[in-house]
């Protein structure tokens, strides 16, 4: 599977268009990562807890953005972009998508 964040790839032409994909994931903290953040707040330096939280969840929401391109019968994902958003208090969603094509 071809996946890029351009709109073509040089020297590739697209068959046919298939339409957006995407994929979702939403996680929320837990105490011993909040606990630690504020630790670092006083001292400085990487909150890596939560680092691993949105490494994770970008990974999940892009790996199921890819399970839906397979499941229509692409062979790329063009033009793919992330996204962030608070559902609630001590949640997020990362929210991965693109255009499934087929191309030569």
């Amino acid at each position: 599977m071809l996946v890029s964040n351009l709109e073509i790839v040089p020297g590739k032409r697209i068959q046919k268009h298939l339409g957006l994909v995407q994929g979702s994931s939403v996680r929320a903290k837990h105490v011993g990562r909040d606990f630690m953040a504020g630790l670092k707040n006083i001292f400085g330096g990487e909150l890596k807890g939560y680092t691993e939280l949105l490494q994770e969840s970008r990974q999940e929401a892009y790996d199921r953005m890819l399970q839906q391109a397979e499941s229509i019968g692409a062979n790329a994902v063009l033009n793919i972009r992330f996204s962030t958003s608070s559902i609630a208090a001590g949640a997020a969603e990362l929210f991965a998508y693109g255009t499934a094509v087929i191309m030569e």
